[in-house]
């Protein structure tokens, strides 16, 4: 007979006790993976938040991701242009976008209240975004409005704070590249939220020609390339080293996200301290499931080994018994982790917001095969690992006493 044939025989003897220890590990099992996926998702999420905001490539001067600038624009990018034109033609990007970043008041002629400002192409930046910039009001205009003032977007706590609406006259306050004051005059053409307070309270989106007109400069203070291929990241920042007379250099976004960097950190410790839980516990339950079925099983142990078996053989043979549970299990939850992925998107349930949100996202899982490989493993390994420390000590006992045990 197959060895995994007795064994599954020997574990359908009792078939109450076993249906509960193969749930057990199906639970343990489900779990893990579910857990494990959403932790996934969240990685996932902020990754392309982070991407979408900064960009795959971050290009710019050396100083400018090492020092403060002493006044603005000191590490800007000169003749922008002229790179941009060398790097669309390299057919692995997708875009490449200019942006302008300075800082000033913006005033509605009562109250004045400081600003972080980006000068971009508005169009582009809108669509790089994605659903990461949602639209409160209004309706993105990329230029001028009517009266050829500036169209500016701004953030939903920085139009509550001045009062202000779409289509509010505000005038924007900087300091220029030589040191100076100026000011611009720009009406709201929308009023946006990026799902941080911080941000929403500070955002101000303006056409990057309006931007350096502001600041009396032809410079850019970066340049952010996005990808077709987000894998090709690493692979092209050498490319970048030539550029500029080497005067520029490149940062991926993940040495840029720090966010990004910190709840990762705190949801493998979390995710990961959980996980050890539920290994112990689905390790413990097998271990005294088997062990109750190796109690009643002594005499049974006791009579292969008068018949010439060895004690490993008798270890293997419930090891085996535990490998038959752990598939089971395993099996069970696998379909429990798929029916939560496939239902989580058409039920539109949404986590609350984290610290330092406004909005909260939605709540997935992702169910990538090697998450489902490696967990699966390791539920199995468990009831295996179950079976040879209930087995071990009966299995090595003497044939006398394991005969006339009661």
């Amino acid at each position: 007979m197959s060895t995994f044939l007795f064994a599954l025989k020997n574990v359908l003897r009792n078939r109450r006790r076993s249906i509960t220890t193969v749930l057990v590990a199906a639970i343990g099992c489900a779990a893990l993976l579910i857990s494990g996926g959403f932790a996934l998702y969240t990685y996932a999420m902020l990754a392309d938040n982070a991407a979408r905001e900064s960009g795959h490539i971050t290009i710019a001067d050396k100083r400018f991701f090492a020092e403060e600038e002493e006044t603005p624009m000191q590490f800007g990018i000169d003749n922008p242009n002229d790179i941009i034109a060398v790097l669309e033609q390299d057919n692995r990007i997708e875009f490449v976008l200019p942006r302008l970043s300075f800082s000033g008041l913006l005033s509605n002629g009562d109250k004045s209240v400081i600003f972080a400002g980006t000068g971009a192409n508005i169009s582009a930046e809108i669509h790089v975004r994605g659903s990461f910039l949602q639209i409160e009001a209004g309706d993105i205009n990329p230029g001028k409005d009517i009266n050829s003032i500036a169209a500016i977007t701004i953030g939903k706590d920085l139009a509550r704070a001045l009062k202000a609406h779409v289509g509010s006259r505000l005038t924007l306050l900087a300091t220029t590249a030589d040191g100076s004051m100026n000011a611009m005059d720009a009406v709201i053409s929308a009023i946006v939220t990026t799902g941080w307070d911080e941000a929403d309270r500070r955002l101000v989106l303006i056409d990057i020609e309006y931007a350096q007109r502001l600041l009396a400069t032809d410079k850019v203070s970066a340049l952010s390339v996005y990808l077709r291929d987000d894998r090709n990241v690493r692979g092209m920042q050498d490319d970048f080293l030539t550029l500029g007379s080497g005067n520029l250099m490149s940062k991926p976004w993940s040495e840029q996200a720090f966010y990004y960097a910190s709840v990762k950190a705190l949801y493998n410790r979390i995710f990961g301290l959980l996980g050890v839980i539920i290994a112990l516990l689905v390790l413990f339950s097998v271990v005294n499931t088997l062990a109750t079925s190796v109690a009643e099983r002594t005499r049974e142990i006791g009579t292969f080994r008068a018949i010439g078996s060895y004690p490993q053989e008798i270890v293997a043979q419930f090891v085996h018994e535990g490998m038959v549970i752990g598939i089971a299990g395993v099996f069970i939850g696998n379909v429990m982790a798929w029916g939560a992925a496939f239902l989580l998107p058409y039920l539109g349930l949404e986590m609350p917001p984290p610290p330092g949100r406004s909005i909260g996202y939605p709540l997935l899982i992702s169910a990538p095969v090697l998450l489902y490989v490696a967990i699966d493993a390791l539920i199995i390994l468990l009831c295996c690992a179950a079976a040879w420390v209930a087995s071990k000590k009966a299995a090595n006992m003497p044939i006398m006493e394991a005969l006339r045990h009661v």
